[in-house]
């Protein structure tokens, strides 16, 4: 029998076309869902790879479910969905996607400090309600980009990339990272100075137990009235229920935000009621040749380690 390969979404066949002459290729079949975990549970027994995705919950109960596993592949750059320490246990390799989506992500991350500060959704939205009545000098403004302040929290690869578009705007470039790093045109600044001082603040570093809840209430009552908050991270770094009450109450302009602590985001979220939240469906890295990219490094992974070659992007 063929090694089974178990995919948790259905993917572009063009995806997982080499793989299925080489392996038995079971996937999800229900389009635009994931598997539900008990389910993966049981779909699982057989499987000698597990390609899931960052909607996964990939726990300690998966991987036991399955005996023969060698690899999990995660279409993500994050791989917090795994339990790292049930895999070591295993011996299982952990791979990711890196690098590969480093510029889509921080285009991303632009098109969300330039929404958010120029009000984009609330303008459009006045378009086509036909609230749009005229001209006026004070009507629908927003705040600067071109010369403001920009503050990264996290600087990996995708921070030194957002770094350098924000050159093309004359940006003054704030860093915090647990590492300082020997870049040019950026400064680093303690955790509080960055928020004091930054007219955006953008959240780029990956969500641990130490950067659970790291913006909260404390956090956010010490950024500007007139700053912005971009998370493209995950959404379990931003304490929701304290940003809400900072956007009603004024003491920050907007956010921008592409992660949050449940996904999908509920339709009653009160996050969703305010016209100063711009809110992506978790699209950071969703271009075409992005994700035709990171389908092809898992692909590539998989049959590396099937095949007994060296593997690349191992997470563990």
């Amino acid at each position: 029998m063929k090694p089974m390969i178990y995919i948790t979404q259905k993917f572009p066949e063009e995806a997982v076309k080499e793989l299925q002459a080489s392996y038995e290729v079971r996937m999800w079949p229900e389009e635009d869902t994931n598997v539900p975990h008990d389910k993966l549970v049981e779909e699982i027994k057989e499987a000698t790879a597990l390609w899931a995705t960052l909607s996964d919950k990939i726990d300690r109960e998966v991987i036991e479910a399955a005996p023969n596993l060698k690899i999990i592949a995660n279409l993500a750059v994050g791989y917090n969905n795994i339990d790292l320490d049930a895999a070591r246990e295993r011996k299982i390799t952990v791979v990711n996607t890196p690098e590969v989506l480093t510029e889509a992500t921080a285009d991303l991350t632009f098109a969300l400090m330039l929404a958010t500060a120029r009000r984009l959704n609330e303008a459009e939205q006045t378009v086509r309600s036909g609230e749009w009545k005229s001209w006026t000098p004070m009507g629908m403004t927003g705040q600067n980009v071109f010369g403001a302040t920009l503050g990264i929290i996290g600087m990996g690869r995708i921070g030194e990339a957002v770094a350098r578009r924000a050159q093309g705007f004359n940006m003054n470039v704030l860093y915090h990272n647990r590492t300082r790093r020997s870049l040019e045109d950026v400064k680093y600044a303690e955790f509080d100075e960055l928020l004091q001082q930054s007219d955006f603040v953008v959240i780029l570093t990956p969500l641990t137990p130490e950067t659970r809840g790291m913006i909260g209430e404390r956090e956010l009552s010490l950024m500007k009235e007139s700053a912005c908050l971009i998370n493209v991270a995950r959404g379990g770094i931003v304490d929701e229920a304290a940003l809400y009450e900072a956007l009603v109450s004024k003491k920050i302009w907007a956010a921008g935000l592409d992660v949050y602590e449940q996904e999908p985001l509920p339709t009653d979220h009160p996050l969703l009621t305010l016209p100063n939240v711009t809110a992506l469906p978790h699209i950071g890295s969703a271009t075409i040749q992005t994700r035709q990219a990171m389908m092809a490094m898992n692909a590539e992974a998989i049959s590396s380690c099937l095949e007994g070659r060296s593997v690349k992007n191992r997470v563990c």
